[in-house]
C-alpha cells in the first residue's frame, strides 16, 4: 500500500470511525451512512482524491441488515490510488446522503441507483428515473424483483423451486 494511501485510510479510521479491509492489496473502507460526506470531502479536499470513478450497489437479499451497500470507487489522479468506499444501508426505507455537491457526476450514478435498487439520496437535486419510464413501479436490480411471474431460484429456496419446474417426462 502506498503511503499517501495509508495515511488517508488512517485519517478515516481514526477521524471518524471507519473500518479497514484489505483483499488481494485492494484497500476497501467501510463507512456509516451518516459519515460519507464527510469522507468524501476529506478524501477530496486531504488527500487529492479527485475523482469519484464509480458509484453502484449490491443487494445481500434475503439478508436485511445490512441488505445493501452502496459501493464508492474513489480516484486520486495525482498519486494514481483507487480507494473503495462501502456504506452498508439497511433494507427497509434505504437512504444514503449524496454527495452530488463534491462529486457532480455522482448526479447520475444516484439516479441509476434509485430507479434500480430504490435506495433513496437524500439531499439529491433531481431523484428521477434515469433508465426506466418514468411510470414504471418497482426497481428491477433488486432480487426479490419478480421476473416474468417467476419466482427466482437462490441456494436458500432451491429444492422449493426445483419441485415446482416443469421438466420434461422420460
Amino acid at each position: 500500500m502506498s503511503e499517501h494511501l495509508q495515511s488517508a485510510v488512517q485519517t478515516l479510521v481514526e477521524r471518524l470511525g471507519a473500518e479497514e479491509q484489505v483483499y488481494r492489496e485492494q484497500t476497501t473502507i467501510f463507512i456509516a451512512p451518516e459519515n460519507i460526506v464527510e469522507v468524501c470531502r476529506t478524501l477530496r479536499d486531504d488527500f487529492d482524491f479527485d475523482m469519484l470513478a464509480d458509484e453502484t450497489a449490491v443487494d445481500y437479499w434475503p439478508q436485511e441488515e445490512p441488505r445493501f451497500h452502496i459501493v464508492y470507487q474513489m480516484h486520486s489522479l495525482p498519486h494514481n490510488v483507487y480507494l473503495s468506499l462501502r456504506v452498508p444501508v439497511n433494507g427497509r426505507d434505504p437512504s444514503v446522503p449524496t454527495i452530488e455537491g463534491l462529486f457532480p457526476n455522482a448526479n447520475w450514478h444516484e439516479r441509476e441507483i434509485w430507479d434500480m435498487y430504490g435506495v433513496r439520496f437524500e439531499g439529491h437535486s433531481d431523484l428521477r428515473r434515469i433508465l426506466m419510464p418514468y411510470d414504471w413501479e418497482g426497481h428491477p436490480l433488486r432480487k426479490d424483483y419478480p421476473l416474468g411471474y417467476e419466482e427466482v431460484q437462490f441456494t436458500f429456496n432451491f429444492d422449493e423451486i426445483d419441485l415446482r419446474k416443469p421438466y420434461v417426462k422420460e
